[in-house]
């Protein structure tokens, strides 16, 4: 910074200061905080608050410019991690695309005009089994300018029906055929793997020979990678498969007699957007490098600017608290921008109830808006470009896809892959690793597994058509294991089950871990009632034998439980409690059957509690 007395450096006034100083003072907070003992050395500071993703990438809590970093070129050149083009989306902003599924024609007609009149710049309408009919394409695109909206379609089974509708409606002269963009959704691996439809690959390459040269502007395929995150895979597995997916249909293309240049243009790439900011930031810009190198290998590395869809993830989603998905999706829209994405699809914030009324629509579309209009993100080119920390795990993520990439080609390719069960066993482990982080409460997912509201009135929505099933790949949401025990409590005849807390001591003795306990049950649909405060174990007993409740937790402080605890688990069960838990770290106290506690399986706890509390299983 210069001025008129001369340089001022940035935080001058300030004494320098380096890692192992920092590295002093976080030792500190550890110690503090419990995480660390007072003969825990400075240098373990790096391993004690690392994370570690379901790659296996570690994630350090600091990253500095000695971190090495491969050459990432500039925007708009290969190998792409900087953006596809290089002046970014500051001209315009990134393509607002909306999301439409619902049957009736004249309803989703309504909606997507709605849609476009406040800001959406592209449609992707949902045809077939899980939309609307192929034939109600010239109804539900009447009055849509093909020539200023692009129009993406997804029509699984249908597609080559539903394309040849829609190029019909184009050639009609709703628009001059080389201003009509969009993608034809042809992506029959991705349908063989949700539905176990047989692979068609002439859809794909009879499509982009019947649109090369007359539809410039418009796709043929879409690689969707969303299924593999959707069935519970990584961030590098989600690349990996995508760009195995994008590999074969580039064979496909150009054994149909394309160049490899046409083949490219053929292709979009759809990925999820989730509320790991960072991860969802690195990943598209991993992918674009990913992509980037196959077209190198392939001789034009020119060609390899790789075309982007990035949607909200639908595993994120919950049906629980559901207005805690605007802010879910407000991160992840927030970082697929920021990541580079062409493209960005925010689900509506009532997806898993049903179909989307007007309101969360016009939430959704206004997510994006605020965040270009207001919030300005597409005005800077790579925003994340030159951050140690993205940059590093940009590099670690693109090398762990590329080696799930290359293991796919080895075992003959990405549908071989699937067919031999090598992708879902993959998935599948990853899947049971999340399974149990999420069990654990250390993946916690806000309004289900923390801060649940069991008074809630969760609104009503008509039921959303489902797609066909039948492939490899299941569609699995985080919350869904809460919310399972969540509605089997809510279904329990008479009052809400209930669990005693007997309160131990003063209410500032007792309140953090009562809270702790309550908040835990809730996750499960169970309520708590508490006994209130005091050391009295006939009057604590009495309280409890008055609740009529067979399930009891004692809630108090380490020095009260040694006194306390196991008088009063004595007097718990000699008035009837069938089951005596202990909120706190499991020492041995006689008569406390359970603890509750940081890092327990919370769902086994909550099965458990249901059981004894007489609450049946879904049939």
């Amino acid at each position: 910074m210069n001025s008129r007395l001369g340089e001022l450096p940035l935080a001058a006034a300030f004494p320098p200061a380096d890692s192992d100083q920092w590295r002093r003072l976080a030792l500190g907070a550890l110690r503090k905080s419990g995480k660390a003992g007072d003969d825990t050395l400075p240098e373990a500071v790096d391993e004690l608050l690392a994370k570690v993703t379901y790659d296996g990438i570690t994630i350090a809590a600091l990253h500095s410019g000695s971190t090495e970093r491969p050459p990432i070129g500039v925007p708009g050149a290969p190998p792409f991690v900087r953006g596809r083009q290089a002046a970014g989306a500051v001209a315009t902003g990134w393509d607002v695309r909306q999301r439409h599924a619902h049957p009736d024609a004249g309803v989703a007609r309504a909606e997507i005009l709605a849609d476009l009149e406040h800001g959406v710049t592209s449609l992707w309408l949902v045809l077939g089994q899980a939309g609307l009919a192929p034939a109600e394409l010239p109804a539900v695109l009447d009055g849509v300018h093909l020539d200023l909206a692009g129009v993406v379609l997804d029509a699984g089974a249908q597609t080559a029906e539903a394309a040849e509708i829609f190029l019909n409606v184009a050639d009609d002269g709703h628009a001059p055929t080389a201003k009509v963009n969009g993608n034809l959704g042809a992506d029959p691996i991705g349908l063989h793997a949700t539905a176990g439809t047989p692979i068609d690959l002439p859809v794909l390459t009879t499509l982009a020979a019947r649109i090369r040269g007359s539809f410039p502007n418009l796709r043929t395929g879409m690689v969707d990678a969303t299924p593999y995150h959707d069935a519970g895979g990584s961030d590098a597995q989600e690349l990996g498969c995508s760009i195995a997916t994008g590999v074969a249909y580039l064979r496909a293309l150009t054994a149909a007699g394309l160049t490899a240049a046409d083949a490219f243009a053929q292709l979009e790439f759809r990925y999820a957007a989730t509320v790991d900011q960072f991860l969802t930031v690195a990943k598209l810009r991993a992918a674009r490098r990913l992509w980037a190198r196959v077209a190198e290998v392939a001789g034009a590395p020119q060609i390899g600017a790789q075309r982007q869809h990035a949607v909200t993830s639908s595993a994120m989603m919950t049906a629980r608290d559901p207005w805690v998905n605007m802010l879910r999706t407000t991160v992840a829209c927030f970082a697929a921008g920021i990541g580079g994405a062409d493209a960005v699809t925010v689900e509506p914030f009532d997806a898993c109830l049903g179909l989307p009324d007007a309101f969360s629509r016009r939430i959704a579309r206004n997510t994006q808006a605020l965040l270009l209009e207001e919030s300005n993100l597409a005005k800077v080119i790579d925003p994340a470009g030159g951050s140690w920390y993205v940059e590093h795990l940009t590099d670690e993520l693109a090398r762990t896809a590329w080696d799930w990439f290359t293991e796919i080609e080895r075992a003959g390719g990405i549908v071989a892959a699937l067919d031999t069960g090598l992708v879902t066993a993959r998935i599948d482990a990853t899947w049971a690793t999340r399974s149990k982080r999420v069990a654990k409460r250390s993946h916690p997912i806000t309004g289900v597994s923390e801060f649940p509201n069991l008074d809630e009135q969760l609104p009503v929505r008509a039921p959303a058509p489902v797609a066909a099933g039948g492939g490899v790949l299941p569609r699995r949401r985080y919350a869904q294991v809460f919310e399972t025990l969540r509605d089997r409590a809510d279904a329990h005849p008479g009052s809400r089950p209930t669990v005693f807390l007997a309160t131990i001591g003063s209410v500032a003795a007792h309140t953090a871990r009562a809270s702790f306990a309550a908040n835990l049950f809730a996750a499960g649909g169970i309520a708590t009632v508490s006994g209130g405060p005091g050391t009295d174990v006939a009057e604590i007993a009495r309280r409890f034998a008055d609740s009529g409740l067979p399930v009891a937790c004692l809630c108090s402080t380490d020095k009260l439980y040694a006194e306390h605890a196991e008088d009063v688990a004595a007097a718990l069960v000699a008035a009837g409690a069938k089951k005596v838990w202990l909120a706190g770290a499991p020492k041995r106290y006689a008569g406390v059957d359970a603890y509750l506690h940081l890092g327990c399986d919370t769902v086994a706890v909550l099965e458990t509690t249901l059981a004894d509390l007489d609450v049946k299983a879904a049939s």
